[in-house]
Order: C-alpha cells, then sequence, then structure tokens
C-alpha cells in the first residue's frame, strides 16, 4: 500500500478533549497515511446488478516511514483487528473514557493497523436482502452483567466476577447513568440472525484484505474466535501470528450438556487431517474441568483429526482475570494442542495484569495488555 504525505494527528488530550474521562497527555502521532477502504463486497447479479453485500469497512493507520515488505524477526507486520458480537471497530480506536485504544498505541509503535467493521456491522452496512432481518439489540442489563460491572450481580454469574476492577472508574463503575458506560453501550450494534453467515463473510473479506497488504498478523476477539482460525486456513502462509482474546470456542456459559461448538472450535467445520463432513466425526467427549470454577472440555476420542493449515504460526489466546471467559479458555488451547497446533493460553493475572473482565481493550490498563501483546509479538515472530 502506496504512503501517502506525512501527518501528525493529535490525540484527543493535547487539544484538551478528554472525553469526560480524562488521561495522560499524549504526543502526536505521525503517519504517512491514514484511510477507508472497503474489502469484500459482492453484486447480487454481476451482469446486471442492483445490490452489493459482503463488504466491510476498514480504517487504516500507517506510521510515517513505514517500511513494506518487511520479514523475519523484528518485523512490523501490518496488525488486523476484529471486534467481536454486537461491537465495531470503535472498540480498537479508543476507550469510553477518552482514553487512546489498541490502534493508536500499536501505530505509534510503528505497526500499521487495520481496524474492521465486520460485514453487517457499522459502516460495513446492513443489507437485509443479503443478511435477513437483524437480530434482538442488546440490553443494558446485559451488557452490565456480562462486560461492565459483573462484580454487582448476586449472585455472581462466574466465581471470577468478584475481581472486576478495571472499568473505567473502577469497582461497581460500569452501570447505566455513568459516562463510560453511556457511551459503551451506545456503541452497541444489532448482529446478524445467522453467525456462521457472519464469520464467514468476515473471512472473505480480511482474506481480500490480506491479498492487498500482504501477510499480517489478527488480533480477533470473542465471538470473532473462529475466523483465529478460518483466516490462516484461507491465506496459507499469509498470517504471520495470531492473537485470540477470549475467543469463541471450545466451552461456553450454557452448561456442561453439550459442546458449545458443534465442530470443536467453531459450527462450521475447519479442515481437519483426515477430513470431517460434521461435527459428529470429532467423536468429541466431555472432559471434567481441574477445578470447580472452570467448565468442562470438549475434546476429540479416538483417532485424533489434526488442523494442520495451523501449524508453525504463533498463537496467543489470552483471557482476563475477571472475565466469564476465565471459565472455559483454556479448553480451547486444550483443543488445539490436542489437533497438532501449537499455541501459548496467558490468562492476564499469570503475568501481573489484573482485574480485567470481557472488553479489556477499553478498561483502564488497556494499553498495559497492549503492550504485553506487542513484547510477545516480539518474542514470538519468526
Amino acid at each position: 500500500m502506496a504512503l501517502l504525505l506525512g501527518v501528525a494527528i493529535a490525540s484527543a488530550a493535547d487539544d484538551g478533549f478528554t472525553g469526560g474521562g480524562g488521561g495522560p497527555k499524549k504526543g502526536p502521532l505521525f503517519l504517512g497515511s491514514q484511510g477507508v477502504i472497503y474489502e469484500g463486497g459482492v453484486y447480487d447479479n454481476p451482469s446486471n446488478p442492483t445490490t452489493m453485500s459482503g463488504q466491510m469497512h476498514v480504517f487504516y493507520q500507517i506510521p510515517s516511514g513505514y517500511r513494506w515488505g518487511q520479514q523475519g524477526p523484528g518485523a512490523k507486520y501490518p496488525i488486523i483487528m476484529i471486534h467481536g458480537s454486537q461491537q465495531t471497530g470503535a472498540n480498537f480506536l479508543g476507550t469510553p473514557d477518552g482514553r487512546p485504544g489498541w490502534a493508536q498505541f500499536f501505530a505509534e509503535n510503528g505497526w500499521p493497523v487495520f481496524v474492521i467493521d465486520q460485514p453487517g456491522r457499522g459502516k460495513s452496512g446492513y443489507f437485509p436482502n443479503a443478511y435477513g432481518p437483524q437480530a434482538g439489540n442488546p440490553s443494558p442489563t446485559t451488557v452490565k452483567t456480562m462486560f461492565t460491572a459483573p462484580e454487582l450481580t448476586v449472585p455472581l454469574q462466574w466465581p471470577q466476577a468478584r475481581f472486576h476492577t478495571q472499568w473505567p472508574g473502577g469497582y461497581g463503575s460500569g452501570v447505566p447513568g455513568e459516562y463510560a458506560f453511556d457511551q459503551f453501550f451506545a456503541s452497541q450494534v444489532a448482529n446478524m440472525p445467522n453467525g456462521d453467515q457472519a464469520l464467514d463473510l468476515t473471512t472473505k473479506a480480511v482474506t481480500a484484505l490480506i491479498k492487498d497488504i500482504g501477510p499480517a498478523i489478527i488480533i480477533t476477539h470473542s465471538m470473532s474466535g473462529p475466523v483465529s482460525w478460518f483466516i490462516p486456513q484461507a491465506s496459507p502462509g499469509k498470517i504471520k501470528a495470531v492473537i485470540a482474546v477470549e475467543p469463541t470456542g471450545n466451552s461456553s456459559l450454557n452448561g456442561d450438556t453439550a459442546p458449545g461448538t458443534t465442530c470443536g472450535l467453531s459450527n462450521v467445520c475447519l479442515k481437519f487431517n483426515p477430513p470431517v463432513s460434521t461435527g459428529a466425526d470429532l467423536n468429541l467427549v466431555k472432559v471434567a474441568p481441574p477445578s470447580a470454577n472452570k467448565k468442562s472440555c470438549w475434546l476429540q476420542s479416538g483417532p485424533v483429526h489434526k488442523l494442520t493449515g495451523l501449524t508453525g504460526i504463533p498463537i496467543l489466546i489470552a483471557t482476563g482475570q475477571a472475565s466469564y471467559h476465565a471459565t472455559y479458555d483454556y479448553c480451547t488451547s486444550k483443543f488445539l494442542t490436542q489437533a497438532g497446533v501449537k499455541n501459548e493460553h496467558v490468562p492476564l493475572a499469570t503475568v501481573g495484569i489484573l482485574g480485567n473482565g470481557h472488553m479489556e481493550m477499553l478498561e483502564m490498563n488497556n494499553l498495559m495488555i497492549a503492550a504485553f501483546y506487542q513484547s510477545w509479538l516480539a518474542a514470538n515472530l519468526k
């Protein structure tokens, strides 16, 4: 991607705007280029088009002087940031109390960043003729319980919720009427009714983006977890690292009576060796958790089907101390390991990052977490 004339973009705090939340002053962010592109759109009838669908909005920032084509240790590959359910790329552009987000952090440190709105979300547009009626909107109660103030629910919905302290404003602040909560809730959007369709469209659009920008790193979150594995499968040799932040994966909160995802990591099966037609071919069985505050895993029994398309890619699965994912992200790691995929699962508390819920990119220590991910990339990129 060609660089444009350099520009300096000051952070919000430099011109006096604090978004109601204050925050440290930042220096200017020097960019070689910044802009928007769309990827993945297809016409309903190429010979006589009337509508387009599947397109994905991409906001990009390229640091000044960035050298394209970097390879090997020390290379700063483009980073594609992929949001989760009922969210948009706004998750990575800033925090609801006005502090810098992960996109700015990585761009300031020399990484090109590409922040997407998944097809059917936000600036990508919603097209009912292609996607069907939108799924229901989130409720303030659900957002508070699951994301912003799980520590206030009585009884606790998961035992780790009591550790949650990092929502802007601290313990108990993530409630309607608080500035940061209201800003975050205002950013919520409806989903597509068919989650598998949404993930397929995102995989296709990100694959098209990678064809344009070259080898890249992907950071996924929550519902977009399965594309952590589908995108490398669709772009062999092009994914240099995966950081899967609390990915939808091997188990779920719906209890331990059936797998949370029918094909181990997703409801649509990845390319296994030997191949599988449905999740039944994996012979998933429930494996008891190591402690009472964990969920059961669902792992293969009998001959193990391997995920050979994911080998050789540095993979990090990261989990906040207080998130509902603290009960089962370890299962996604175990499933990958059993399928022959080397990966590293890091509960953030084990590296001294405490108090985080599911929306860690928005919480008070978001840049500490980003710095940890950057250090992990520096240690693992080849």
